[in-house]
């Protein structure tokens, strides 16, 4: 699979020169499959760009959703696909005990927030509250289950037909101030099953060390953090994710070799930056 990041950062981050590898939109990945199956996870700023790069003849493809926060779907009504007729688009996103999928993004898709209505969409759209277990989607399998963040919020572990494995976490606190992580059982910790051997993590990476103390129970990480929690999963390579958009080039470069330094990890670490690509 090709998994390729379009937007990296937590919150829109002031573009220009400061940014200018790391990027400033919100959080998007794409993953494309060696038989042509196109996953969109979450539909950050960096969807659009994304819809811009798929091919013209688009026949389906599906966006799964790791829950409803707006840094995480404000792109959605500015995704090409949607304003194609006849184009088959699948939308996933947790469940929830009092609203389904469809009804709670007409919240967004809808004036005065947004001029075009979900039911005027000339694309053949369908919602789907994403199970927690497994789903087959083209040569995909995708298993998706609840994780610690705020809200109903769920992590997507992505196998591809040569057993290849992506998992995606980009609001996530398995720590939740807890000062014995990551020496605590495997079974206790929030998304390791989802992650466990997997040859690429892309996992929230907010804070440093010393920010996570203020920000304790917030539903995000520290670099450190998201090193522990792949060195507990015993994966094989991380990309950092969900950075801070107070956090520029410079600082995020600081950030991520000292808590390198910091714990040692047996793993290969890799900035998340916009345009990164990576083939598994």
């Amino acid at each position: 699979m090709e998994v390729t990041l379009w937007g990296t950062r937590g919150s829109l981050a002031t573009p220009g020169p400061e940014t200018a590898r790391y990027g400033g939109n919100t959080a998007c990945i794409g993953v494309r499959g060696r038989e042509g199956t196109i996953l969109v996870l979450d539909a950050g700023t960096g969807i659009r760009r994304l819809g811009t790069s798929l091919p013209a003849k688009l026949e389906r493809v599906d966006v799964m959703l790791t829950h409803l926060h707006m840094d995480h779907v404000q792109g959605l009504g500015f995704f090409a696909p949607l304003y194609r007729a006849g184009v088959n688009v699948h939308i996933w996103g947790p469940a929830s005990a009092t609203m389904g999928l469809q009804e709670r993004l007409k919240r967004y898709l809808s004036p005065p927030l947004f001029p075009v209505h979900l039911s005027e969409l000339p694309c053949n759209a369908t919602f789907h509250a994403i199970p927690n277990g497994e789903v087959e989607i083209g040569e995909f399998r995708v298993t998706a289950d609840l994780i610690c963040h705020p809200g109903p919020t769920v992590g997507y572990r992505v196998t591809d037909g040569q057993g290849k494995v992506m998992t995606f976490m980009p609001d996530h606190e398995p720590a939740l101030g807890n000062p014995h992580f990551p020496n605590m059982p495997f079974e206790w910790t929030s998304g390791a099953h989802l992650a466990a051997n997997a040859d690429l993590l892309i996992h929230d990476s907010q804070y440093s060390s010393q920010e996570y103390w203020d920000h304790c129970g917030w539903g995000h990480s520290s670099l450190a953090q998201a090193i522990n929690f792949g060195r507990l999963c015993e994966i094989r390579r991380l990309s950092t994710f969900h950075h801070d958009p107070n956090h520029n080039d410079a600082d995020l470069d600081k950030l991520i070799a000292d808590a390198i330094e910091e714990t040692h990890p047996p793993f290969e670490v890799v900035p998340g930056c916009e345009g990164s690509v990576f083939n598994l």
